[in-house]
């Protein structure tokens, strides 16, 4: 693939998916009011996650788009510097969120886990916030670069197994679908962060990673939003 048309299918897919993510946060919000009671607090949870997400991703991607209409990633290497920085907070409090949308969907106590998983943020966080991460470039640094996302995997693996361990116990398909979303996400991120400074086309994995949260968001929808009211006003039988 040449690199004119891998910048071409990227800003395509860039503008698609904010249109889509946005347009999901917009359905939710508007829809809240009409989720069935006891899915409510899930569902408002789902919104913030999607909200922060959302709100992430138009600097990372947005800014990206935007950067190639001025003269290209590396002519306005600030811009993509700051909105990698922006989605990395972002997603950051976005797993958090998730994992409090675990707790309540299941009525569970933080244990030790759960506050090590917590832990991991503000440590992630700091590191961040070392000038060796090199914001300003749009190339994440060799070991900083890696090292930060360390601790984001490790959160959001940590999401992932709890999410997947009582979505088993409890035969919860909604939450068993969405963790196999978490767990293909980062299948495909992992190869980036660590070997696509070396193998540049290895970046083109961050597409189906991103479609994995789209799917999260669309699953949670159906499951929290569309399901229960289409159950609810579904005719009885005679």
């Amino acid at each position: 693939m040449s690199e004119e048309l891998r910048t071409l299918v990227e800003i395509g897919f860039n503008i698609l998916y904010l249109a889509v993510v946005w347009g999901m946060v917009i359905l939710m919000t508007r829809r809240l009011a009409q989720v069935d009671k006891k899915h409510q607090r899930v569902a408002n949870l789902f919104r913030w996650a999607f909200v922060l997400l959302a709100v992430g991703d138009t600097g990372h991607v947005g800014f990206r788009v935007l950067a190639y209409f001025l003269g290209g990633l590396d002519q306005n290497s600030l811009l993509v510097g700051l909105g990698a920085l922006a989605t990395a907070v972002t997603v950051t409090f976005f797993y958090v969120i998730m994992l409090y949308v675990w707790r309540e969907r299941n009525q569970a106590e933080f244990g030790w886990f759960e506050y090590l998983l917590l832990g991991s943020v503000p440590i992630r966080l700091l590191v961040m916030a070392f000038p060796q991460n090199e914001w300003g470039s749009p190339v994440p640094p060799e070991f900083w670069g890696p090292f930060r996302n360390a601790f984001l995997i490790f959160l959001g693996l940590g999401v992932l197994f709890l999410f997947l361990r009582d979505a088993i116990k409890s035969g919860d398909r909604l939450f068993r679908w969405i963790a196999y979303c978490i767990f293909f996400s980062y299948l495909f991120y992992t190869p980036v962060i660590f070997f696509a400074r070396e193998y540049p086309l290895l970046g083109m994995l961050m597409i189906p990673k991103t479609v994995m949260y789209v799917a999260i968001a669309g699953l949670a929808y159906y499951g929290l939003w569309l399901k229960p009211a289409r159950r609810k006003h579904k005719p009885q039988r005679a």
